[in-house]
C-alpha cells in the first residue's frame, strides 16, 4: 500500500516504512521528529526540474511529464521497483514537505507506484490459478 504525507504532519503507526522523497531536507523537522526510514534523494526531481517547477500548479502537468522522464533512467527506476515491491509486502508512505498537497513529486510517485502495484496484482498469478494447486 502506498500512502503520501507531509513531513510536517504527525507520523502515525499506519505509515508503516516512511521515506522521504524530496531532495532537500523539510526545513524546521528534526530528524528524530520526521520518523524517516529511508530518504531517497535520487527519487526526487532534480535541482533542474525543482526549480524550474517551482511549485506552480499550471506548470504541474509538464513537470510530470518531465519528472516521470528522469524516472525513467536506470537508477530511479531499479529504486522504484525496490519501493514497489516493499509496498506490495506492507505500507509505505512517501514524505514530502511540499505546501500544495496536489501538486508534487510525491503525488506522481505515488501515481507510478500504484500502477506498477496493479500490475503486478494483474501478472501474478493467484495459488487457486497456479498448476498444480
Amino acid at each position: 500500500m502506498i500512502r503520501i504525507k507531509r513531513a510536517y504532519e504527525q507520523p502515525a503507526r499506519g505509515d508503516g516504512h516512511r521515506v522521504l522523497v524530496d531532495r532537500l531536507w523539510p526545513r524546521g523537522v528534526s530528524k528524530a521528529t520526521a520518523h524517516v526510514g529511508e530518504w531517497l534523494k535520487d527519487l526526487a526531481p532534480s535541482d533542474q526540474l525543482r526549480k524550474w517547477f517551482a511549485h506552480d500548479p499550471e506548470r504541474f502537468p509538464e513537470f510530470r511529464t518531465r519528472y516521470r522522464k528522469e524516472l525513467s533512467q536506470p537508477a530511479p527506476r531499479a529504486l522504484l521497483r525496490a519501493l514497489a515491491e516493499r509496498a506490495r509486502r506492507s505500507t509505505v508512505t512517501l514524505v514530502y514537505a511540499a505546501h500544495d498537497e496536489h501538486h508534487n513529486n510525491a503525488v506522481v510517485l505515488a501515481s507510478l507506484l500504484k500502477r506498477r502495484l496493479s500490475r503486478a496484482a494483474r501478472t501474478t498469478p493467484t495459488a487457486a490459478s497456479r498448476p498444480g494447486t
